[in-house]
């Protein structure tokens, strides 16, 4: 008889990994620490097998999902979704067969289909930026904001950040726009809010390749009223940045690893070689970074 979901481990626990292909720093983190996390557990636990497996889009990982399922046997699944809506189905589809299912930042809109979920903490990434580009600002001032993917994690921040702006009246977001956590998409955004709006005070640009992209549109056009520029998730550039006061309109930044992956697939594993489960909901803290605490988050030697 086939054992529920969780119920207890199989002797030998065979994991897959299905994570985006390395299109922007932070995935280029997310595939690296993937591959640590196989590295490191595949020596330490010899009935452990770990498939990692990269897609360039949504419908490349639900393919993914199947062979994982047909071809490689697998008993446990750590995924991090392209999309939300676009994988529950698949992954619903794995969980049903008994795959133990493990959700990593980009959270599915039903849940229903996993079995826990490891995040940033999403909330606190669209608040920290907020409250202190408010401060920044005295209060007032014309801001844009570029957001990610439409997932539901970056629906998470957006929601965060406008809860924390309606306690400010005089601060006007102009508008905000998708731009994929992609330099060369927040570019040609950036672009497009520079062309429209004549004065901006601040870009709250999400993530810090975005804030790469916003920052070449801005010296392209020659703007100087842009005083403040907020990325995110503590890439080791612009943490360098920050660090060294090297740009002025770097002045903090907000912490978000892609080293969850690892975190993810090293729980996920050692619960499942136990026969145990994993807690529903695991969120890892996201705290303001300044010049006084960067040196705490530089990591040199990461490739994010």
């Amino acid at each position: 008889m086939a054992a529920p979901s969780g119920a207890f481990a199989a002797d030998k626990v065979n994991l897959g990994v299905a994570i985006p292909s390395a299109d922007h720093g932070f995935t280029g983190g997310i595939v690296w620490w993937a591959n640590e996390a196989k590295k490191e557990l595949e020596k330490k636990y010899p009935d452990l097998k770990v498939t990692v497996k990269t897609s360039a889009n949504a419908g490349e990982q639900a393919n993914q999902l199947q062979d994982l399922v047909t071809a490689n046997k697998i008993n446990a699944l750590v995924i991090f979704p392209h999309e939300s809506a676009a994988l529950t189905k698949p992954v619903e589809q794995v969980h049903s067969k008994g795959v133990y299912v493990t959700v990593v930042d980009r959270g599915l809109t039903d849940e229903s289909g996993q079995d826990a979920y490891v995040a940033g903490d999403n909330t606190a990434f669209g608040k920290v930026p907020a409250e202190y580009i408010a401060k920044a600002l005295n209060g007032k001032g014309d801001i844009v904001a570029l957001r990610g993917i439409a997932t539901t994690l970056d629906t998470e921040r957006m929601d965060a950040f406008n809860s924390v702006m309606k306690n400010y009246p005089d601060i006007h977001l102009l508008d905000a726009k998708y731009a994929n956590w992609n330099r060369d998409d927040a570019f040609k955004t950036m672009q497009d809010f520079l062309t429209r709006f004549k004065h901006i005070d601040a870009v709250w640009a999400a993530d810090d390749d975005m804030a790469v992209g916003v920052l070449k549109a801005i010296d392209q056009a020659k703007r100087t009223d842009i005083k403040l520029v907020f990325g995110g998730a503590g890439a080791k550039g612009m943490i360098k940045t920050l660090k060294d006061g090297t740009d002025p309109r770097i002045q903090a930044n907000v912490s978000y690893s892609p080293k969850f992956i690892y975190d993810a697939i090293k729980m996920t594993a050692e619960a499942r070689l136990k026969g145990e489960k994993l807690p529903a909901k695991t969120i890892i803290p996201s705290v303001l970074i300044t010049k006084a605490n960067a040196k705490d988050f530089y990591f040199p030697d990461s490739p994010f």
